[in-house]
């Protein structure tokens, strides 16, 4: 067994070793919590979700940190006189989180706000000024206690995304008329004038706040040492903001990530989401157009490495691919009841669905091993092989439960669902019994109008040797 995955920095598939054998630190930028979430912000949570549980699965225990960026330009920009930043931003952490739950993501192992490690993120700003790599802006009374990462000290900047410092765009992060080059960028902010003394902190260099670099590095380290396993984020993260984490974590002499993996975006009607175009989906919206479910295996069906294109008709074919899982282990549970078979197997993926997922995360493939092993199950039940069908049973779960994706899962049977499902349950029930009665009096107009009744209203019909079932059409 080699996991294998894609270095962002080496460029390449590489295998991974822990650092510490049977032990996985993994690091994932979370949301600077500026605004509600949108499909982008789902979809990159879900991949590291996918990740963790897959290298579990391989009997590695990962903890896993993922952060809140609590402080920033944006939020406090977004901020008003009825909602103070801290309050903003608490309120659109919640609604990250909920949109997690709803997906079934697994939560972290650690969750840190970037206002809780203020003090190891000045520790590690006096570490690079010692070291020659950062420097305090001259007090003239408009930056006062700013505190710049000196681009120019650090031979290796660039190293992430293979750049050559020359070719760099001025750092836009802080207003350059306190640096020395316009590509440096801010470790400290002093406090500015109109800004609220809440969002301001004590420190060697004046009072003010974090850079969003320096942010990640210091939580990084505190919640996973020096030197981690994995760093995870949006392919929008690799620069600046994993660039200039990687510049100032190694100036300041930290080993930091082994591997830089990241998930690529979601486009929707070919464009790029953004707030001048308009066309942000937000998690809100995808709620109300589909299940939990169907949202989880729609966002993980793509690789992680590929970009999304998001449109409007876009979870009808996820929906149907999770009707046919449903569809199957609610057959195969019906014909096994009572036999030998029912509850038998032992649940181990398939060597190919391993390999897929051993393979960078190669979840279509997975995919295709999963949908391969229903239509297996279900010839089998077709043939009246019961063996096989409860062999295809035990796999599809284990599939499905790696994936998250497994409708016999409590975490997604809803109270709303499962009312709904007992309600519909009740008139069909009544109307196989009746077609049933129409049978037995040999009136077949009447079963057969039934029948068509159900059809039309999406629901099939099939006929076991433990009487009729149904199950609605995928």
């Amino acid at each position: 067994m080699t996991v294998r995955l894609y270095d962002s920095q080496a460029q390449a598939l590489r295998d991974f070793t822990p650092i510490t054998a049977g032990h996985v630190g993994m690091y994932v930028c979370g949301p600077t919590v500026q605004s509600s979430p949108h499909i982008g912000h789902l979809r990159s949570a879900l991949v590291y979700d996918l990740l963790r549980r897959w290298l579990n699965y391989r009997g590695l225990a990962v903890t896993f940190v993922r952060n809140v960026t609590d402080i920033d330009d944006k939020v406090l920009a977004n901020a008003t006189d009825n909602e103070p930043w801290w309050a903003l931003a608490y309120r659109i952490e919640l609604e990250f989180t909920a949109g997690y739950n709803k997906l079934g993501i697994l939560p972290p192992t650690y969750e840190p706000r970037a206002t809780a490690s203020i003090p190891q993120m000045q520790a590690i700003i006096a570490e690079l000024i010692e070291r020659g790599h950062a420097y305090a802006a001259a007090d003239d009374g408009e930056h006062g206690g700013d505190v710049y990462f000196d681009t120019g000290s650090w031979s290796a900047y660039g190293a992430l995304t293979r750049q050559n410092r020359d070719n760099m765009e001025a750092a836009a992060d802080a207003d350059p008329r306190g640096k020395r080059d316009p590509r440096d960028f801010a470790l400290w902010k002093g406090r500015k004038d109109g800004e609220p003394s809440s969002a301001s902190w004590d420190s060697p260099w004046g009072p003010g706040r974090p850079g969003w670099h320096i942010e990640c590095s210091a939580m990084a380290e505190r919640y996973l040492g020096a030197h981690f396993d994995i760093h995870g984020g949006g392919l929008d993260l690799r620069f600046p903001h994993h660039e200039n984490e990687l510049a100032q974590s190694s100036a300041a002499g930290h080993g930091f990530a082994n591997f830089w993996v990241h998930n690529g975006l979601v486009n929707t009607g070919g464009q790029k989401m953004s707030k001048s175009l308009g066309n942000s989906v937000y998690a809100a919206e995808l709620f109300e157009q589909a299940r939990p479910l169907v949202l989880r295996y729609y966002l993980a069906a793509a690789h992680y490495r590929s970009t999304i294109d998001y449109s409007a008709g876009s979870l009808p074919e996820a929906e149907a691919a999770l009707e046919r899982i449903e569809s199957f282990l609610a057959r195969v549970d019906r014909r096994l009841a009572g036999t030998r078979f029912a509850g038998s197997g032992v649940e181990q993926v398939p060597d190919a669905f391993a390999s897929a997922l051993d393979d960078d995360l190669a979840v279509p493939q997975a995919l295709a091993v999963l949908h391969e092993t229903v239509r297996a199950g279900n010839a089998a039940l077709d043939s009246e092989d019961l063996q096989a069908a409860a062999s295809a049973r035990s796999e599809v779960v284990a599939m499905t439960e790696i994936l998250g994706i497994n409708p016999l899962s409590p975490a997604w049977a809803t109270n709303e669902d499962t009312a709904a499902r007992a309600a519909l349950d009740t008139l069909v029930s009544r109307l196989i019994d009746d077609r049933a009665t129409a049978r037995d009096n040999k009136d077949y107009a009447a079963a057969d109008r039934i029948r068509a009744e159900l059809t039309a209203a999406g629901i099939t019909l099939e006929d076991t040797q433990t009487g009729a079932h149904w199950s609605l059409e995928s």
